[in-house]
């Protein structure tokens, strides 16, 4: 593994709009924010729709700006890629994404009935 996918895996756990959690852990229980997105994490009650398979995050992003009336949450289960869009939401003070380093088969554990309004496949 290079230095440089370490730093940002690094960097990646100080970011607050990103969120990770052992196999072992989400395989057997939910993530604590499950159900609870809109008012723990984003402070609305705006919908939430999701990127599976967000990559870098651009489309995330590009998403955020365009509808700031809704809340975006990039999924992907390459940390090192998530990083980028992590960092530009963060230095720009996007308060309507987040993103999930996941596998798919566990969003059940992250998101509660009919929490999620939209998903994208890209």
């Amino acid at each position: 593994m290079s230095k440089n996918k370490l730093e940002k895996f690094a960097e990646n756990a100080t970011f607050p709009n990103f969120f990770q959690y052992p196999f072992e852990e989400i395989s057997q229980a939910d993530a604590p924010l499950k159900g609870k997105w809109q008012a723990d994490f984003f402070k609305n009650d705006n919908p939430i729709v999701l990127e599976l398979g967000c990559g870098r995050g651009e489309y995330t992003i590009e998403l955020a700006k365009r509808y700031e009336n809704k809340n975006f949450i990039g999924v992907d289960k390459k940390g090192s890629r998530m990083w980028k869009g992590c960092k530009y939401s963060v230095e720009n003070n996007m308060k309507n994404v987040a993103f999930i380093r996941t596998q798919i088969q566990f969003l059940s554990h992250f998101f509660g009935e009919n929490e999620v309004s939209e998903i994208w496949l890209t």
